[in-house]
């Protein structure tokens, strides 16, 4: 009955949000005695929120805002995010920038004082024109260096801002797509978990994440593992007179059910605990650390996993590149912390001998503030060398790359919620992936049955169909398949039939419409709250069983499930009368002979329908007694064998080939009969005529793979792998087993696997591979959350163009460290040389640090964001010791470093004469700008603008100008950095230490520049294999640090590289530590599960303990 009025206001409702609350704080049987004494039972509960457990709420706007002002909103605030000015905060506490700042502000305070009755030539030797007076113009360096320093903190915050933004969007994106199923108005309907509100019915299925609180109203086999809430790993069986309390975060793992929602956001229990944490709230950031979430609980048959020796696991690695790239980074920032040094001590060095020995001056008070300025500059220019030698842009590169490829990934359907999925991708070296729906269509319709003791090719006339045969079948499919799966018109005309729910359900239903059947008829005649008994189907059960209760107090059980494994417990056949037929152990091999097998070789997954009658009272006497399942689902009657056909993906065998093509080996896991596994992998080319290949059933294979002592052996995993095409009838263990065995295999380099899984027993699975992809679609909630990428369109293909995002990472981060470190090392030298040889640098301090901004910034953004190619494909995966910096790459920077240098190093020793003018060498520290310095400083600058054009191909390619134009941000920085060359050269005059340049001196600027893109072709010409004695970079893989305890080692299951060469970096004060640091916080702001706001519950429950105690 529709108990709900219209329109409804606050008044209307006679329990209080504060009662609702109190009531979820009960678990067990003190919640069921809880809601007798006060309420009676969960209807009263219903009728008091004015709602109908079979009707649900009114679907009107206006009732739901009423409920949403009363009891609130299916909301958790998140944590604030940082604004602009706290990171622009962040980045003004560089270690380096720190000291620049504080140097510039020394020398822009000193440039205003004016030695009392004398001048600098008092002081100091150094030649200068009368008409120049260095107190008037020095301040404009101090100035410049501090303009110059905002200019990268406000970059480099802009930077992790909008990154960080963008993460944020995406996160909000995902959210506002989860949807949960409602009753409302009397049907069944799709909403947002966000507009859910108290007093809604929502249905439960296995593999939900349950998004409210809610009150158990009914229930079939329902199990939830609330371990995320009370560190609890046993899974908690649900029913109304024992445990109906449903809490929000927790998973449904077996069963199915309905509850209404009494709790909703923060007010749920979830919410509760997280509020008193301060939620959104950035004040509780340092007080409670979460662990991460370690994902569904391994319990059951899933302990296996634990076989393994755990000397010889291979752990999830993770960031693996980034930590190569940060320890490169760090190495780098020594070398350049020892050149700086160097530098400022020979250039005080140099000053002292000159003005103390050999102009034998003595150091005078007035005099103090002249020295001080000078010894100030010296160390601007060291801290500078510094700036430009540390390579803080690596790190930015990463993210930058992993951000821009997680944005376009998802136009590729690739949902990507850890961002270190996308960089282990370019390693994959194998796939484990599911059959239904990935490599084929999930599209299932019934092509042949076995039915009445005749085998049709194609579905029969229902006129050819005993109708007692018919009853049995049209009732056995319409009660024993999910209420929730149905078949709709076509949305379109001329279209398909919609499939609703579980697919092969809805084959089945979809051939009663076709023998002109209505199972919606039979579903009105026996509700789903009506149902005796249901066994859910599960990876152990293979089959799914619904007890009725007869009007005489009999029963009838309807089963469906895999033939081969059902058609053992039939021990009758219904005839072509009608009639139950013996059916012996012959007539069973007949069957599986002449029917079974030649439909399973056509592809076709084979579904047995079967049913069995019980005596009046059966139960009477012990209810307990169908829990007894090997007894009850036993003595069945066949009723029907049905073939079931679900066409391969039409793009499914190019890309599987793409993949071989690649390196990467594709195997088959399924649930399904090994003959239809071997059709469909013969069908999609993992099988493959004329080469040696394996195909197991999941039984045979964990027999293979266990030793005398009923272990599984590595040694015994090794022999069988390499070859093991397809694995058939496999259990959750075997696909976990088969995975961990491929990654701890010994047999060579280590393995790199994706896996895909759709069910909530793939959980381990999804966790234990480097990559996990769950199927956005077919996926349940748990597989969502043990993933790393999630699938939205389930389709194979979609894996494969993860495979090119990520190693076009790869790629687009060699081709800035190519560049870059060009950079370094042509900047480093000259300036390192012109100290020595001129006392001065030939690059100013403003200069560099525009050029820093040029390497580290800007070519972050240009080289990083490049689209990939099908060329990607066609070389072998990179593995996980594949140098940062090939022999290719090192030929291609030790060469274009010598070129640049012979230019710079022309220019600063010949230059004046080349272009007759002023020689800059002599000019004293304090002087004006000179044309001679200005040329060599755009000349520079003209050869890293065209060297970055050179750094976009990096395996010995010609074509440098290839696809160049469909990279519009690189065409961006190419064009904005020339255009804000032009404008510091001519009219940035002192500030930026530059003099205006004639046509003649740039055309020859330019010129120079261009020799880069001809210098490139010459370098390619050299064969690379005769530069042998050029030595890769970075071929190491990342150390692993000792754990702190042997415990925490043991219950680590993943390594995070990047996390521990942090740690190792923080005793050095280099400039990379603290952008490598806000750089990492943006990408851990993103590797937090999308999906897991609500994060380990348990471990927060265990702060607050820890905080109580404290206090």
């Amino acid at each position: 009955m529709l108990v709900t009025p219209v329109p409804l206001t606050a008044e209307d409702f006679k329990i209080t949000l504060t009662e609702l609350r109190t009531l979820m704080e009960y678990r067990k049987k003190e919640a069921v005695k809880k809601i007798k004494e006060q309420y009676g039972d969960t209807w009263e509960i219903c009728r008091r929120l004015h709602t109908s457990p079979s009707i649900g709420i009114s679907a009107s706007q206006a009732e739901i805002d009423v409920r949403r002002a009363v009891f609130g909103i299916n909301f958790i605030p998140p944590k604030k995010p940082l604004t602009f000015l706290q990171l622009v905060w962040e980045a003004l506490q560089d270690t380096t920038l720190c000291i620049l700042e504080i140097a510039a502000v020394v020398s822009l305070g000193l440039s205003f004082y004016n030695p009392p009755g004398g001048s600098f030539r008092k002081c100091h030797s150094d030649e200068v024109e009368e008409d120049y007076e260095e107190w008037e113009a020095d301040w404009i360096e101090g100035a410049a260096i501090l303009l110059s320093v905002m200019c990268v903190v406000l970059v480099t915050a802009f930077n992790d801002w909008s990154k960080e933004k963008q993460f944020r969007g995406l996160q909000s994106r995902i959210e506002s797509e989860q949807k949960y199923s409602v009753i409302r108005n009397g049907e069944l309907t799709q909403v947002l978990v966000a507009d859910l509100v108290v007093g809604d019915i929502a249905q439960i299925k296995y593999g939900d994440l349950l998004p409210a609180d809610g009150l158990l109203l009914q229930g079939h086999d329902l199990k939830v593992d609330e371990s995320a809430l009370t560190g609890e790993s046993d899974h908690v069986k649900k029913s109304l007179l024992k445990d109906p309390m449903l809490l929000s975060g927790t998973h449904v793992m077996e069963g199915s059910g309905k509850m209404v929602i009494t709790a909703v956001g923060v007010n749920s229990q979830t919410g509760i605990i997280l509020t008193l944490l301060g939620v959104g709230n950035e004040k509780n950031e340092d007080t409670v650390t979460p662990k991460k979430t370690q994902g569904p609980e391994k319990t059951g048959d899933e302990k296996k996993h634990e076989t393994a020796k755990k000397s010889t696991e291979h752990k999830k690695e993770k960031s693996v590149l980034q930590a190569k790239l940060t320890r490169l980074a760090v190495q780098i920032g020594q070398a350049g912390l020892a050149m700086a040094i160097i530098t400022v001590f020979v250039l005080m060095a140099s000053f002292s001998i000159q003005t103390f020995w050999i102009d034998k001056r003595t150091w005078t008070a007035e005099c103090t503030p002249v020295y001080v300025q000078y010894i100030v500059k010296f160390f601007i220019i060291g801290v500078t060398i510094l700036v430009v030698a540390v390579p803080e842009g690596l790190p930015l590169a990463v993210t930058i790359s992993l951000a821009y490829s997680v944005k376009k990934m998802m136009k590729d359907n690739n949902l990507v919620r850890h961002l270190d999925a996308c960089e282990t991708m370019g390693n994959a070296t194998a796939i484990c992936s599911d059959k239904t729906g990935t490599l084929t269509m999930n599209r299932m319709t019934v092509v042949q049955i076995f039915i009445g003791g005749t085998h049709y090719k194609i579905v029969p006339a229902p006129e050819l169909i005993n109708l007692t045969v018919l009853d049995y079948l049209l009732k056995g499919i319409s009660v024993n398949c999910g209420y929730t799966s149905k078949i709709l018109p076509p949305e379109k005309k001329g279209g398909l039939p919609c499939q609703i729910g579980n697919k092969t359900e809805c084959a089945l239903l979809g051939l009663l419409l076709e023998l002109y059947l209505d199972y919606e008829a039979v579903r009105t005649q026996i509700p789903e709250d009506s149902l005796y008994k249901v066994y859910t189907f599960n990876s152990r059960r293979k089959s799914m069983s619904t007890v009725l209760k007869n009007k005489n107090n009999s029963f009838t059980m309807f089963t469906k499930g895999a033939s081969e494994i059902l058609l053992q417990k039939c021990n009758r056949l219904l005839n072509a009368v009608g009639k139950p037929a013996p059916f012996s152990k012959k007539d069973r091999e007949n069957v599986i002979k002449n029917v079974i097998a030649p439909m399973a070789s056509e592809g076709l997954r084979t579904i047995c329908l079967a049913f069995k009658d019980f005596p009046v009272g059966y139960d009477q006497t012990d209810f307990s007694v169908w829990d007894d399942e090997e007894v009850v689902i036993s003595d069945l009657t066949c009723i029907a064998i049905v073939g079931i056909e679900d066409p391969v993906r039409p793009e499914v065998p190019d890309a599987i080939k793409k993949c071989q093509n690649a390196g990467i080996v594709v195997r088959m896991v399924t649930g399904d009969n090994i003959d239809t596994a071997r059709a469909i992998a013969a069908k999609c080319g993992i099988i493959r005529p004329g080469e040696t290949f394996v195909c197991l059933e999941g039984p045979e294979f964990n027999k293979q793979i266990r030793g005398a002592d009923g272990k599984i052996k590595q040694e015994l995993i090794d022999k069988i792998w390499p070859t093991l095409c397809v694995l058939a009838r496999s259990s959750p263990t075997d696909k976990y087993n088969l995975v961990a065995g491929i990654i701890n295999s010994n047999t060579g380099q280590r393995q790199v696997v994706a896996v895909t899984g759709d069910g909530t027993n793939d959980g381990p699975a999804l966790k234990k591979a480097d990559v996990g992809f769950a199927m956005g679609i077919a996926g349940t909630d748990v597989a969502k959350e043990a993933s790393d990428i999630i699938l939205t369109d389930d389709n194979f293909s979609s894996i494969v163009k993860a495979v090119m995002w990520g190693r076009n990472v790869y790629d687009s981060i060699s081709k800035f460290l190519q560049f870059q470190l060009t950079v370094n090392v042509v900047a480093v030298i000259v300036s390192f040389i012109g100290a020595f040889v001129t006392h001065n640098s030939p690059l100013k301090a403003v200069q560099m640090l525009w050029v820093n901004l040029i390497m580290d910034t800007f070519a972050s953004l240009a080289l990083a964001t490049e689209q990939p190619t099908e060329d990607l494909l066609k070389r072998k995966p990179y593995g996980r010791n594949k140098p940062l910096i090939s022999r290719t790459m090192m030929k291609n920077i030790m060469l274009h470093a010598i070129y640049q240098l012979v230019i710079v190093f022309t220019l600063v020793f010949a230059g004046e004469r080349l272009f007759d003018i002023e020689n800059g060498r002599i000019s004293p520290l304090e002087a004006p700008p000179t044309q001679h310095y200005t040329i060599i400083f755009n000349t520079f600058v003209m050869m890293q603008i065209c060297n970055e054009v050179n750094a976009r191909k990096i395996h010995g390619e010609r074509n440098v100008f290839s696809g160049i134009f469909t990279n519009i941000i690189f065409c961006c920085v190419f064009v904005g950095t020339l255009i804000v060359q032009i404008l510091i050269v001519q009219f940035g005059g002192l500030p930026f230490s530059c003099a205006e340049l004639t046509l003649d001196q740039w055309l020859w600027s330019v010129f120079f520049g261009i020799g880069t893109l001809l210098w490139g072709q010459v370098i390619t010409t050299i064969p690379t294999k005769y530069l042998r004695w050029l030595k890769e970079v970075g071929d190491a893989p990342p150390e692993t640090e000792d754990c702190e305890s042997e415990e925490g080692c043991d219950n680590a299951t993943e390594i995070d590289y990047g996390e521990q060469e942090l740690r190792r970096s923080q005793i050095l004060w280099c400039r990379s530590l603290k952008r490598i640091r806000v750089q990492c916080r943006v990408v851990r702001a993103f590797r937090a599960s999308l999906y897991s706001d609500v994060q380990s519950v348990a471990n927060i429950k265990h702060c607050l303990e820890e905080q109580e105690l404290r206090a």
